[in-house]
């Protein structure tokens, strides 16, 4: 199975259709996470964090410790169903997020076939690059995984992401 990327406002729709065994929830402190009452029994982690990449007065920069809690929760997923990862627009976040999971799922070296594929399935992805940093140090990747998503650069300008999913 596969990682179903998407913004917030699809997240309801999407889960009734998909059934997803694990959401993965980015958004800011002050959203509402969805219902999902479709799903009932998914797994559900909720990060709340800004989107941003460095510190800002009133904003929450994400962590090691939410890298920490997005990587043990993915590692818990058995691929049997999908995993929808979501934040607000599903343009920076969640893309990092689902990045984060293939790459730690794909092992070292995967890095940049996994790059290309985010921006194959979304040319709009532009991910957190603080969370793609974090999770490259937290998996002892030597930077890699950062040197990846900066060869494919920024993602096209929008307003909310398009729903993808990324193959691994």
């Amino acid at each position: 199975m596969n990682l179903i990327v998407c913004p917030l406002h699809e997240v309801d729709g999407l889960a009734e259709r998909h059934a997803p065994s694990h959401i993965l929830t980015l958004i800011g402190p002050l959203a509402e996470p969805p219902k999902c009452l479709a799903t009932p029994n998914a797994k559900r982690l909720h990060l709340l964090f800004n989107d941003i990449v460095e510190p800002t007065e009133g904003l929450i920069l994400a962590s090691p410790d939410h890298v920490d809690e997005l990587i043990g929760f993915a590692r818990g997923w058995d691929r049997s169903a999908p995993m929808l990862v979501h934040c607000w627009a599903g343009i920076s976040r969640s893309t990092a997020a689902a990045y984060i999971v293939a790459t730690d799922r794909a092992g070292p070296g995967s890095e940049e076939t996994l790059a290309q594929a985010l921006r194959a399935a979304s040319p709009i992805a532009t991910p957190n690059r603080r969370l793609i940093a974090l999770a490259d140090a937290a998996l002892g990747r030597g930077g890699a995984m950062s040197r990846a998503i900066n060869a494919i650069g920024r993602g096209v300008e929008a307003p909310a992401g398009n729903t993808f999913e990324l193959k691994f």
